[in-house]
């Protein structure tokens, strides 16, 4: 049958002409942000700017839409601002065109002043631990995108473990853990994709267990994130009194950080609370560092020693040491949430290393360590995936300062319509999307929450595969078989 949702444009609006023409790689917060940022620093000064923000996939909000778990309806303030920012027309949505594929490098030198990459750090970090390879063992990476419905992860997951491992001490590993834990149909009211709750719902897991080697004092939770644990709907949080420090650091980074003292009070709190009963668990553990991934041909079991804080009076500045306690946990599957890194762009350098482009406050660097004129980084690609998507916003300042002091250096674009880019890409058979096209892909998504039948409202219920989100967008319909 055929859903016809009121038709946008087939064409992105057409960009006027501008003093300035800049090109933005990825449509996530820190591209959104740039591009806003752009535009008003320009425009005060009485100068013309045109905005063009690209993305491989089709739909904007990049790790709001595809990289935080469905249940932080918070999210939804942010996604807000950023539909704000996007519908003011300053800035040209193009999304379905993958750099480095359907544009190059030189396709962009010769349309734009300038091009800022946005493109965010999508891969896991490695855990160099032996067996960590084996069947079982999957990256927090590649699952939260299985569960946000990106279009190019997979449409099926293996969810046969009972007992499973969740590796690091951050806001991915209790997304994560939460996402494990939680019973499917509590995520209804969210928009999570069919697939995903069907998924989920088949599900036989009773205990998932967080691993961090460091203390509860030094964790990188965020307190909202912590408090949410006890929320999820019958889970019983259990943590180890064993894994609590006495230390005089310990108390140092309680006495002296707020949210530290939030989140140590969340968490000796459930130290006092017995377990209900609730037919899942979800672990906190301290003071463990993983040695091993060990089984006969899948995941069997993890092996870890545990740690103790390094006293201050032996140089002692946070860090660890072990103990030489090993200690064997049995599981079926370990996930992997160490730590995300970014990923290389066609002719634009890139330390592998760290997993960014080399850049100096936002202007990237050659080989040399010389200025690329022309060339710029924000966001995790610029300086790692470190901070909240709040923190995105000052590090997109910095980068627009500097493009804004270059400009009256960067060499002008040797094609003058800034609307050819456009008969390029349609030269080039590439379906793009446009801003138009989400707000019909938005109203589809919308339509699908209010037709599902589930026994709870749903706002929406998102599209997954690429081809529909493109058909959607670029037609106003879509053919379902």
């Amino acid at each position: 049958m055929t859903r016809t949702p009121a038709a946008p444009n087939e064409h992105a609006p057409q960009q006027q002409d501008a003093h300035l023409r800049v090109a933005i790689i990825g449509a996530g917060p820190a591209g959104i942000y740039a591009g806003n940022i752009l535009g008003k620093a320009v425009r005060d000064t009485g100068g013309e700017v045109g905005i063009d923000l690209f993305d491989s996939l089709p739909a904007p909000y990049g790790l709001i839409r595809y990289g935080v778990a469905p249940d932080h309806p918070r999210i939804k303030g942010i996604v807000k601002s950023l539909h704000e920012m996007l519908d003011t027309g300053n800035i040209r949505f193009l999304g379905n065109v993958a750099y480095g594929v359907d544009l190059d490098l030189a396709d962009l030198r010769a349309h734009y002043h300038a091009v800022i990459f946005a493109t965010g750090a999508i891969r896991d970090a490695a855990l160099a631990v032996p067996g960590v390879d084996l069947p079982g063992s999957y990256g927090a990476a590649d699952f939260v995108s299985w569960y946000d419905g990106h279009p190019d992860a997979p449409r099926d997951w293996p969810l046969d473990a009972t007992d499973i491992a969740v590796i690091g001490n951050g806001n991915v590993a209790l997304d994560v853990a939460r996402m494990l834990a939680k019973h499917a149909d509590d995520l209804l009211p969210t928009d999570i994709p069919a697939g995903v709750h069907a998924g989920l719902a088949g599900s036989p897991v009773t205990d998932v267990h967080v691993f961090g080697r460091r203390g509860p004092a030094q964790v990188k939770f965020t307190p909202i994130e912590l408090r949410e644990l006890a929320d999820v709907p019958d889970v019983d949080v259990i943590v180890y009194p064993e894994d609590f420090d006495d230390d005089e650091l310990a108390r140092q980074l309680v006495g002296a950080n707020n949210q530290v003292k939030v989140m140590t009070r969340t968490l000796t709190g459930w130290l006092a609370k017995e377990p209900t009963g609730a037919s899942r668990r979800l672990h906190l553990h301290f003071h463990h560092s993983p040695v091993e991934v060990y089984g006969d041909g899948r995941v069997e079991g993890m092996r870890f020693e545990r740690t103790e804080p390094i006293p201050t009076d032996a140089g002692g500045d946070g860090g660890v040491r072990g103990t030489g306690d090993i200690r064997d946990f049995p599981l079926q599957a370990v996930y992997r949430a160490v730590g995300y890194l970014g990923s290389a762009l066609p002719e634009v350098p890139f330390d592998e290393a760290r997993g960014v482009i080399p850049n100096d406050g936002g202007r990237v660097l050659d080989a040399a360590g010389d200025p690329i004129h022309g060339l710029y980084a924000t966001g995790w690609i610029k300086r790692g995936p470190v901070g909240l998507i709040g923190h995105t916003k000052g590090d997109a300042l910095e980068t627009i300062g500097r493009l804004v002091d270059d400009a009256g250096l960067l060499a002008d674009p040797a094609v003058d319509d800034p609307d050819a880019v456009l008969t390029l890409l349609e030269d080039r058979g590439v379906r793009f999307t446009t801003w138009p096209g989400w707000l019909a892909l938005d109203a589809h998504e919308r339509e699908l929450g209010a037709a599902d039948t589930s026994p709870v409202a749903r706002e929406r219920v998102k599209v997954v595969e690429r081809g529909e989100q493109v058909e959607v967008s670029r037609t106003g319909s879509l053919v379902e078989s």
